[in-house]
């Protein structure tokens, strides 16, 4: 019994140290940038040690790739959140690309995953991730649309892909005070044209 309880409490800390890393990088990496962020300043943030910093992670990029984990895994959450409850399949899509605009409105999230995420980690590495997460929810939506009849069917990935890249450039437009509700119309209507 005790040793559950110790193992337990040993996860909760290295949990919660994790977690303070991650959220103290987060803060300054978008505040100064990746580049200018420097791992003396992340401990200090966080209250941590610089030999808890390097039991965790193996350098800062290690620490940034799990800060941009995070940052996908909250996006695929809003995504599914968002087209939950749709009632076909395009309007998952719809409802989904609304949730990704919405998601990436988050502060700094634009400039972590479509500006210094592929500056730092490379965009193979970035991709990889975005398949794992929200751009595998888009791939799984236009999967349940041809498998629904509401979308022709055309190769998924390079489909997902595109469509991906569509929604990446509209969230730096969006950032930048473009109309998010425009994007949304453009979406729909190739959507429309994707029809059978």
């Amino acid at each position: 019994m005790q040793q559950d309880s110790e193992r337990r409490s040993n996860a909760a800390r290295t949990e919660a140290t994790r977690g303070a890393l991650i959220a103290a990088a987060r803060t300054l990496f978008v505040e100064k940038g990746y580049a200018e962020t420097s791992t003396p300043e992340i401990v200090k943030s966080a209250g941590i040690t610089r030999g808890a910093l390097y039991h965790h992670f193996a350098d800062k990029a290690d620490l940034f790739r799990a800060v941009l984990r995070k940052e996908f895994e909250a996006v695929e959450a809003e995504i599914n959140a968002s087209a939950k409850a749709s009632e076909s399949a395009i309007d998952a899509l719809l409802d989904g690309g609304r949730g990704y605009l919405d998601a990436m409105r988050a502060p700094g999230r634009v400039r972590l995953m479509l500006l210094d995420g592929p500056a730092v980690l490379g965009r193979m590495e970035l991709d990889k991730m975005d398949r794992e997460t929200s751009a595998d929810s888009l791939r799984l939506g236009l999967e349940a649309a041809m498998n629904a009849s509401e979308v022709r069917r055309l190769p998924l990935v390079p489909l997902t892909a595109q469509l991906s890249a569509m929604f990446d450039r509209a969230a730096l437009g969006v950032s930048e005070g473009e109309d998010a509700e425009d994007h949304l119309t453009v979406f729909a209507a190739i959507l429309e044209a994707l029809r059978p």
